[in-house]
């Protein structure tokens, strides 16, 4: 954490805590800094006014219904539901004017309050209410008011859940019955991680194993979902040895962990365990964090001259973070101060208290249609693996979060060869590992062209690939999942950069899931299949071990 400040925090630190409990941790300060701004610039503008007033004049009969995935239904056709979907679009387009191309305004205000409009704006919408949505009315009239009434039922079960902070588990999916099901053992156990072997299940296996690191803010098992979805076990078939790393989640003892300590207790731990059972390359895949995580290591490896990475493959994951996409209007100052004040009363930030900002970036699919299913339609959404494993959170340890925000976030100092592993800076261009890297295209949480910036920071090769579906979805996406399709190219060390946009329109989609195609480039950097050899491992516990059910 930014230790200035610790000795003074005092009542500021209680205060944002219980303050924060009511704003899903977002800092009210800083958007009503945004709104300043914006309010002083647009009243100074008589231009923008004049644009304002006229367009508030015309017709709203021009708004195409259709183009909103709200009131794509055809009963939205009829009247009056199709003057009300009209009368919402034009207003969200006054509003989108009103909150764009200001003169003097700063940028990331303007984008601020733009967003903070469209969430009003989506609370509004004719489509959450009883009275102004066609189809819970047909719903209504066709069910004599029970969908209603289940609706309240669910709605008192999810406000008794909010009160007593008990998350709606899955009664049909748990962890070690039907996720995370995948044999395997608990080889290594530190303070931070335990470090888990699959057993192989062909005769012969490529010598450098798979080491897969996932992101501290999520269980491992999202990448050992099923039996059905599950990447680890889809490598392992393809002849490699896997392992993965399994994260503690941190309690009030670890709040002054470091991103220090998550290098070496973390990935460099499982890399020397590796090493120590007969390994001397091996391939290292990280998703999301841990994909930052894991080019921080990468980048320190190279710098050091180890050479023990035959490759790196970074999944969802952002190693530049001057164009986080609307994750990063939640990033500045004053949100870092008031998640450092309330992570000071505990020692961690828990999932909960970040949870408003990952829910605002898709308020229409995460709490609007969830408030239009579960409680106006009467329809509660099926028990899945993957809603059990959403559920399944985690906290961070305040001083890795506060510099992980810090320095990554509002720094930057990882794409700015700024950031110091053992109190050195370290710089990716030192990256002499061959890199595949996957985006997708729906990613919320890491937008695919801030992750294309990886190829202008790095001087190897690098194979970028970009799926369709989201940050989860695109990610576990299984041969023979319907309608997956994904792009692929590949830049050579001293190839000249090429802009997201224009690789985006050189290289078309293919059908299929990119799974298969990482498992060939694998291959082709791994030695000749080999009998496996008989090492004996002391065994900790079997899979998913321990820490997966803190």
């Amino acid at each position: 954490m930014n230790t200035d400040r610790d000795e003074t925090r005092g009542l500021d630190a209680q205060w944002h805590a219980t303050l924060g409990k009511f704003t899903g941790g977002l800092s009210p300060a800083a958007l009503a800094t945004a709104y300043v701004d914006w309010g002083l610039h647009l009243m100074g503008s008589p231009d923008k006014q004049s644009q304002l007033f006229k367009q508030a004049l015309t017709t709203k009969t021009a708004q195409d219904v259709k183009s909103d995935p709200r009131f794509a239904d055809p009963a939205w056709d009829r009247f009056p539901f199709k003057v009300y979907a009209q009368g919402f679009l034009a207003t969200q387009n006054w509003w989108g004017t009103a909150t764009t191309n200001i003169n003097g305004v700063d940028p990331k205000h303007a984008q601020m309050v733009n967003f903070a409009a469209r969430q009003w704006l989506d609370m509004m919408s004719p489509s959450n209410f009883a009275a102004t949505n066609p189809q819970v009315q047909m719903r209504t009239q066709a069910e004599g008011g029970q969908n209603l009434m289940r609706g309240a039922r669910y709605w008192i079960e999810d406000f008794n859940r909010l009160l007593t902070k008990q998350p709606r588990k899955s009664l049909r999916f748990s962890v070690g019955q039907e996720l995370a099901t995948t044999p395997g053992d608990v080889v290594l156990r530190n303070d931070l991680i335990e470090l888990i072997r699959y057993h192989p299940t062909t005769a012969k296996v490529h010598p450098e194993p798979v080491l897969i690191v996932p992101a501290w803010i999520m269980k491992y098992y999202i990448l050992d979902l099923t039996a059905q979805q599950s990447l680890v076990a889809y490598l392992r078939d393809q002849g490699f040895e896997v392992f993965i790393m399994s994260w503690k989640n941190p309690e009030e003892d670890d709040a002054n962990l470091s991103m220090q300590d998550y290098v070496d207790l973390g990935v460099r731990a499982a890399i020397a365990k590796i090493k120590e059972l007969g390994h001397t390359h091996l391939h290292a895949a990280g998703y999301c964090l841990g994909g930052t995580l894991l080019a921080i290591v990468a980048a320190a490896m190279a710098r050091d001259r180890d050479d023990s990475l035959a490759s790196v493959s970074l999944l969802a994951s952002q190693v530049d973070f001057s164009e986080p996409g609307e994750l990063g209007l939640f990033i500045n100052e004053s949100q870092v101060t008031f998640l450092e004040d309330m992570m000071a009363t505990r020692g961690y930030l828990k999932a909960d208290q970040m949870a408003g900002a990952f829910q605002l970036l898709r308020s229409n699919d995460l709490i609007w249609s969830r408030v239009i299913r579960h409680y106006l339609l009467g329809e509660r959404t099926p028990d899945n693996p993957l809603l059990a494993w959403n559920a399944d959170t985690t906290r961070m340890p305040a001083r890795m979060h506060s510099q992980y925000l810090r320095r990554l976030f509002l720094g930057n100092d990882l794409a700015k060869g700024r950031f110091r592993v053992d109190g050195t800076a370290i710089a990716l261009s030192d990256i002499r590992a061959k890199v595949y890297c996957v985006a997708t295209e729906a990613d919320h949480v890491s937008p695919w062209r801030s992750v294309f910036r990886l190829s202008l920071l790095t001087d190897t090769d690098v194979t970028f690939v970009l799926t369709n579906g989201g940050h989860n979805g695109g990610i576990l996406s299984e041969p023979g999942h319907a309608g997956r399709h994904f792009r692929c190219g590949h830049k050579d060390e001293g190839d000249a950069h090429i802009t997201a946009t224009d690789w985006l329109d050189g290289h078309h989609p293919q059908d299929g899931s990119w799974w298969p195609h990482w498992a060939q480039w694998l291959k082709k950097r791994s030695g000749p299949v080999q009998i496996l050899r008989s090492t004996h491992l002391d065994a900790l516990d079997a899979a998913p071990g321990r820490y997966v059910f803190g």
